[in-house]
């Protein structure tokens, strides 16, 4: 609880929620339960600050270790001084105290430590001390020796030395950091000799800005440019002006002693200092691009993730293709394969009457209710051909985005999921779940290629996957889940789970049948009674006997809602059924202990609609008649879909091969901090067409006015 007043003011959080989440922390619980279920304990801090509160946490506990690590080791060294160990204890972040630690670093061999071999530290210490005005040369000559044959050498040796102790001076690392905050500029330039092949990098062949105003998506493209060998990139600020700032910490007079001083301190930023506060800005600003980037990438995430299901219904899906033609699968309202087979509509082979009629057939045999098309090759060209078939009953056409379905169909998943059926129909299979719900089906993919993100191999590969597990994660536990038809991979994400545990649900599911209430779930092995505080609120179970199972009202409040049907004389079903009895529930009569009204006030809610989906329902959409890029023209007036939202605009599908782009400025007629305050994944809108660049494939594209 030591980090929880600090935690509090860091984060503008009051002490005793912070001290709350930690505790709940320790304890086990998840972030999801701790945001669902402990709002009283939490002041109803939400998931986003939940997740703050823990992040904060574990990073001071790994400053903590570091801290004591570096104690330690100067300790060890017989230099650790009242004062010095008080600074160490004293230090808020990992900057500051690698700065107090870097003169007593073990360090590998320097100029300076060299020096200090041949002998020349008191001659180092004499010069910096700049008491003597003049005679420097013969004040040197007495430190001469075989190391040092010239008095030359004995000066260079001091001046590498005091340049050693410029750079370690966490004053002089301080003043030059402050120099880089306000002026650094960020620039970069082509190889020379790279023009042709870093074509894509062409907006950065000659680019300079200031770092603080450098936007995450640029910074992360000249990176990308420089890792592939296309561009060098710098960082720095005015060295004229930070080496005079340094002098006037330094240099004291104008005699040969002070001269000397002047040369290693300007010798120490250039080597030493600047390289260093470089690479530490490069690591600090890349940091921050990256946290923006995922950022962008998981709230991508979680609204592709929440889409909207079409619900359990009958559905066909199609893996378009050319050459190889369309794999058809048809499944059942539960999603499991009934029947697949292929149809050739397109060229080569076009067999469009043939074709046509397998599709009528497969709709009346399996009572087909909607169709879902991939978007990828000849995706288009199958919506076009399905639209002109007359279905003898109502079948909607949806076209999907198939990003990873060819990951999922060569994974382990679909292996032990379709052992026997090829990658075409596995992959067809994920295009039609993806229809009846994209949640369930998209778990299953990394989510790295479900293709809604702009860098995503660039940045932080850790802090990634924990970002898009914790929002993944998230939305499992927002929409809540069928326990008698979820699978494995859906299982692990809810609160509480992980693999081990959503695998024994799985197997004691096949073995025992259909769960039919809650509390079965402490039969499943290794699921204790922490595992089931954590999830059950979570797992819903429809038609169960007990109407609550099929709520997000957590067990352990079901005394609490018999409790209010009795004082109404009624049953619990009758508080879910008539809306008069709810209407006569006094929720302050219910406040006790942990129970306050956050928690009554979200039973309410889920006694109004339980097992409500909140995602909504998935609603078609057909494009206008362009195919490619020669269909357009400036001024066109076309609907698409939004696929995908960065920091500087949305990219949006027209029917076209390649996305357009609607720049930020070109969202609305006022202006827009944030992409995602206008738009959403999936959201259907209309947009005008601005400019075509043939040669680069890109399409300029604006919803202002239309």
């Amino acid at each position: 609880m030591s980090y929880a007043p600090r935690l509090a003011q860091l984060l503008n959080i009051p002490v005793r929620r912070v001290e709350a989440v930690v505790e709940l922390l320790e304890s086990g619980a998840t972030i999801p339960f701790i945001a669902r279920y402990r709002k009283e304990a939490t002041g109803s801090l939400d998931e986003v600050q939940i997740a703050d509160i823990h992040d904060g946490w574990r990073k001071m506990q790994e400053l903590d270790k570091r801290r004591e690590v570096i104690l330690q080791s100067i300790e060890e060294q017989g230099k650790l001084t009242p004062e010095l160990r008080a600074a160490i204890e004293g230090a808020g972040t990992m900057t500051e105290l690698e700065d107090l630690y870097l003169p007593y670093r073990p360090k590998r061999k320097t100029r300076a430590t060299m020096a200090i071999e041949k002998g020349l530290e008191p001659l180092a210490k004499r010069i910096f001390a700049q008491k003597d005005k003049d005679g420097l040369e013969t004040i040197a000559a007495a430190y001469l020796n075989e190391q040092v044959p010239a008095i030359d050498d004995a000066l260079q040796g001091a001046r590498d030395i005091i340049a050693e102790w410029v750079s370690e001076d966490k004053k002089a690392r301080d003043k030059v950091r402050r120099h880089f905050e306000k002026g650094a500029l960020i620039a970069s330039r082509l190889v020379k000799g790279k023009e042709e092949e870093g074509k894509k990098y062409l907006d950065y062949f000659e680019w300079s800005e200031p770092l603080k105003n450098c936007p995450s998506h640029r910074l992360l493209a000249m990176r990308r440019g420089e890792e592939e060998g296309f561009l060098r990139v710098a960082i720095a600020p005015e060295e004229e002006r930070a080496v005079q700032d340094l002098d006037m910490m330094y240099v004291f007079g104008a005699g040969e002693s002070a001269a000397q001083v002047r040369l290693a301190v300007k010798d120490g930023y250039k080597r030493l200092l600047q390289p260093s506060i470089e690479t530490e800005f490069r690591n600090s600003s890349k940091e921050k691009a990256d946290l923006e980037a995922i950022r962008v990438f998981a709230e991508n995430l979680r609204q592709l993730l929440l889409s909207s299901p079409l619900g359990e219904k009958r559905v066909m899906g199609i893996d378009p293709g050319f050459r190889t033609g369309c794999k058809v699968v048809c499944l059942d309202a539960s999603g499991n394969l009934l029947h697949n087979t292929a149809i050739y509509p397109h060229e080569p082979q076009r067999k469009v009457f043939e074709s046509q009629s397998e599709i009528e057939h497969l709709v009346d045999k399996f009572g087909i209710e909607a169709i879902s098309v991939g978007n990828g090759t000849a995706g288009r060209e199958t919506m076009d051909f399905l639209h002109k078939i007359k279905f003898e009953r109502p079948v909607e056409v949806f076209q999907v985005n198939e990003a990873g379905a060819s990951i999922y169909s060569a994974s382990e998943a679909a292996r032990e999921e379709f052992p026997t059926e090829d990658i075409t129909v596995r992959g067809a299979v994920s295009i039609g779940r993806r229809l009846m719900d994209p949640l369930a089906e998209l778990v299953k993919i990394d989510p790295k290629s479900i293709g809604v993100g702009q860098y995503q191999h660039d940045v932080n590969q850790n802090l990634l996957r924990d970002s898009l597990d914790r929002t993944v994660e998230s939305c499992v536990n927002a929409v809540g889940i069928n326990l008698n038809t979820a699978s494995k991979h859906l299982l692990t994400y809810v609160s509480g789970l992980g693999p081990v545990l959503a695998q024994n649900i799985v197997q004691y599911r096949a073995e025992n049948g259909p769960f039919k209430k809650r509390n079965d779930l402490k039969k499943v092995p290794r699921l204790g009674d922490k595992a089931f505080e954590q999830c059950a609120g979570f797992l819903r179970i429809r038609e169960a006997a007990n109407p609550l199972d099929n709520t997000a009202v957590h067990p352990e409040r079901y005394d609490l809602v018999a409790e209010m049907a009795a004082d109404l004389g009624c049953k619990v079903h009758d508080l879910v059924q008539d809306k008069t009895q709810r209407a006569k529930i006094d929720l302050n009569k219910y406040v006790r202990g942990d129970v306050g009204l956050p928690t009554l006030q979200d039973i309410l809610k889920e006694l109004e609609k339980p097992g409500l989906d909140p995602r909504g329902a998935a609603r078609s959409f057909e494009f206008a008649n362009v195919h490619s890029l020669d269909d357009l023209s400036p001024g066109m007036v076309l609907p698409g879909i939004v696929t995908n939202i960065t920091n500087f605009g949305a990219f949006v599908d027209i029917g076209v091969k390649d996305s357009g782009l609607v720049h930020v400025s070109q969202m609305a007629d006022k202006f827009v901090r944030n992409p995602m305050e206008v738009v959403s994944l999936g959201q259907q809108v209309m947009v005008r067409v601005l400019e075509i660049d043939y040669s680069r494939k890109r399409v300029a594209l604006s919803m202002k006015g239309v």
